[in-house]
C-alpha cells in the first residue's frame, strides 16, 4: 500500500492538532485523530509526538487489517487504502462491523461495496469522508 498517499489522505481527513480537543462524539483527540486514555483536556503535543503517534496508529490499522482480513491485502492499493482509512477512524473492530461491504469487496463487487459503506451510521456521522472513501472503494482510485 502507498503509505505516503494514505498518510496524506488521513491528515486531510483528520486534521493535525497539537492541542487536545473533543471530537463531534465528545472523544478527546490529539495529533492526527489519535485517541486513548492518555488524551485529555489541556494536553499539548510536539510535532515529534504527533508524528510518532500517527505512525503507530497507522501501523496498527494496517496490521489489524492484515490479521483480521488477510484476503484484503490482495486488493488494489486504493481499495486497501480505503479500508485502512476506515480502520484508522473506527478501529479494525469498527471496520468489521461492515460485513456486507467486506463480502462485496472480497468478491470484487465494487458498486455494492460502495453502496454498503454508505448505508451505515458511519456515513451519517461523517458524510463527506464516507462519500470519498466509498468512491475509492468503487473506483479503485485514491481520493
Amino acid at each position: 500500500m502507498n503509505i505516503e498517499l494514505l498518510r496524506a489522505q488521513l491528515e486531510r481527513e483528520e486534521g493535525r492538532r497539537a492541542v487536545a480537543y473533543a471530537d463531534t462524539l465528545g472523544i478527546w483527540t490529539i495529533g492526527v485523530g489519535h485517541t486513548g486514555p492518555e488524551v485529555h483536556e489541556g494536553l499539548v503535543w510536539t510535532a515529534e509526538q504527533i508524528d510518532r503517534a500517527f505512525a503507530i496508529d497507522m501501523d496498527e490499522a494496517i496490521a489489524g487489517i492484515e490479521a483480521r482480513l488477510p484476503w484484503a491485502v490482495k486488493l488494489d492499493d486504493a481499495r486497501l487504502g480505503a479500508l485502512a482509512n476506515m480502520a484508522f477512524q473506527m478501529g479494525v473492530s469498527g471496520l468489521l462491523g461492515f460485513p456486507r461491504m467486506l463480502t462485496a469487496l472480497k468478491a470484487g463487487r465494487w458498486q455494492e461495496a460502495h453502496d454498503q459503506a454508505l448505508d451505515s451510521k458511519w456515513a451519517k456521522q461523517t458524510p463527506a469522508r464516507a462519500q470519498r472513501v466509498a468512491e475509492q472503494l468503487r473506483t479503485g482510485e485514491w481520493r
